[in-house]
Formats: structure tokens, C-alpha cells, sequence
């Protein structure tokens, strides 16, 4: 429906997406929006004439409080008190020691006559549930492909000197099906991680709608919560395929929770089986790494998929 209100993570990546020139279609259909809804907050946006720098360093209450008319007349003078006492509250239980105890007892010391602590604590749910909401989400086949790197890295040791060299883990995993690529590179400079991105895809046989990487330094110039910068040769890359970029915001560890999830489930199912072997090339790890991969590729959740937590 045009008229029903979005969660204000799924409104910053339509602005994003509309500031990064993608088309209202494309909105409409990555982010499974009516085109009139996408329609209307571009609008919106637009009236609002606010530079997209602006737009940014609004938190979620601003934002809310810019793109929805709020019901006013269906609260009451305390409920209103309370609702604008909540961004504050918000900010306050991030800080060591702070509970939602001490800020009602505080709320209460200002407003005597505010409500109590039970319905208190319910109606902090539920704005925290429309500001800050945080569900399950069920990928679609050829939506996304999250790439990172693992932690641990993989021992080659050099011929010629003898030298031991810690090499990269390079990790490629599909929203849907959590069909899963892997292979090792000397570093993660960008030169090593666009080629490990392009095996990925032709290992997949296909292209996704986005990727989506952590904020890696061989992706991500400058990381920003809600426009980072990415690498100009990354981009080139992703226009070069059809792709979008939608890179990982950064302190948000559910964003990429799906591929840490498979690199650590990798740790068994890979480090373990080549763990007792020596190798002297790139080469002979990524053949070692190949039958464990395909093992892992073939074998059958024996639980729920791995579903993203996070903000949509």
C-alpha cells in the first residue's frame, strides 16, 4: 500500500539508492516497495530541498519525525511528554550501568504525573520496535553476495628461503542458498580482492543484484553508517557486471553475519582437513581447499538457514 510507513533502515537505502542515480524501479524491486511508496518519500525528499549530507547526520527519531505525520491528536499531553523523552533514552542506555530502570525512575523525577513503568516500558518497545526495528530476513535467490575475509589465515612456506607466509582466506557466500566459494591470495591489497571477487562470480556461474562486502580497506575508502565511499576500480568493477555495492555499515556486526557465520563453520570444515599438510604455492592450497569445498557445498542443513539478524 502506498500509504503504509516504512521502517526508517529500509527509507535510508532507498534515499541512498536514489542518491547513488538508481532508477525507481530498481527500488521498487530491491527493496520490494510499491513504486508508489518509492514514489512518494523521493517526493518527500525532494520538497524537504535537504543537502544528502544533511540527510545523514539525522538519527532515526529526526528522520521519523521529517517523513511521517505523526498522530498527535490520538496521544494524550503525558504519552507525548513520554514519546519525546525516548531519543533521549535511546542515547542514555547505550553508556555503561544505565537500565531502562534508571531512566524511567528519571523520567518519573521530571514528570511526576508520567505513566508508569509497565506501560512505560511498553511503549518503549514498540517506538524502539518502529525506529530501530530488528527481524529475520529471508534472502532471495540471486539477491546479494556477501564477501569478507577470514581471521585466521593459512601458513605457505616459501621454497627458495624457507620463509613461512600467512596468506589470506577469502571467503564468498550466496544470501539464498548459502552456497559458498573460497580461495587464498597473499594479501587483501585491492588488486588481490577484485580478483577474488570475479572468481567468486564465475564459480557461481552468475551475477547478483549487489555484494556485499565489510568495510575492507581494498572496498571501502572512507566508512560512513549510511554513505560510504568506496574504492573508484570496485565500482568500475560492479558497473562492468550489473552490480550494486552495498557495503556493510560499519558497528552493524548483523550486517555480515551471515558470511562470519560461514567462515566459521569453514574453520571446521576446511582448516581442519588441510591442517596437517605443507604447502609451497597459492596454487596448491586453493586445489587443497577445493574437494573440502565441494564437500561442504554438498552437504544438507541439518538446521534453519543461516537467516541474517539484522536491520532492513
Amino acid at each position: 500500500m502506498a500509504n503504509k510507513t516504512i521502517v526508517m533502515s529500509k527509507l535510508r537505502r532507498l534515499l541512498q539508492l536514489h542518491l547513488q542515480g538508481k532508477s525507481k524501479l530498481f527500488i521498487s524491486k530491491y527493496l520490494e516497495l510499491s513504486r508508489n511508496t518509492v514514489d512518494k518519500y523521493i517526493l518527500q525528499y525532494k520538497l524537504l530541498d535537504l543537502p544528502a549530507e544533511e540527510i545523514e547526520k539525522l538519527t532515526d527519531s529526526d528522520l521519523d519525525k521529517l517523513f511521517f505525520v505523526q498522530v498527535i491528536e490520538d496521544l494524550t499531553p503525558r504519552q507525548k511528554t513520554m514519546y519525546d523523552f525516548f531519543p533521549y533514552m535511546e542515547k542514555e542506555l547505550k553508556k555503561t550501568g544505565v537500565t531502562r530502570q534508571l531512566m524511567w525512575e528519571e523520567y518519573i523525577s521530571r514528570y511526576p504525573e508520567g505513566i508508569r513503568r509497565s506501560q512505560f516500558n511498553e511503549h518503549y518497545n514498540k517506538w524502539c520496535r518502529k525506529v530501530n526495528p530488528v527481524m529475520h530476513i529471508n534472502h532471495k535467490a540471486g539477491d546479494k553476495m556477501y564477501i569478507d575475509y577470514a581471521g585466521k589465515t593459512l601458513p605457505m612456506v616459501d621454497k627458495e628461503s624457507g620463509e613461512v607466509i600467512q596468506v589470506q582466506f577469502f571467503v564468498a557466500i550466496l544470501g539464498s542458498s548459502q552456497y559458498t566459494y573460497a580461495e587464498v591470495t597473499l594479501s587483501q591489497s585491492k588488486e588481490d580482492f577484485i580478483s577474488s571477487v570475479e572468481n567468486a562470480l564465475h564459480f557461481f556461474g552468475g551475477v547478483p543484484a549487489a555484494i556485499v562486502p565489510d568495510n575492507l580497506k581494498s572496498a571501502v575508502i572512507k566508512s560512513n553508517r549510511y554513505e560510504p565511499t568506496l574504492n573508484e576500480t570496485f565500482l568500475d568493477f560492479a558497473e562492468h557486471y550489473g552490480t550494486t555495492i552495498l557495503p556493510a555499515r560499519s558497528y552493524k556486526p548483523r550486517d555480515k553475519s551471515l558470511v562470519e557465520g560461514m567462515v566459521k563453520i569453514l574453520y571446521t570444515r576446511v582448516y581442519s582437513v588441510i591442517r596437517d599438510k605443507t604447502f609451497f604455492s597459492l596454487k596448491e592450497i586453493n586445489m587443497a581447499i577445493r574437494e573440502p569445498l565441494m564437500v561442504h557445498n554438498s552437504t544438507k542443513l541439518t538446521g534453519p538457514p543461516i537467516y541474517t539478524s539484522g536491520s532492513v
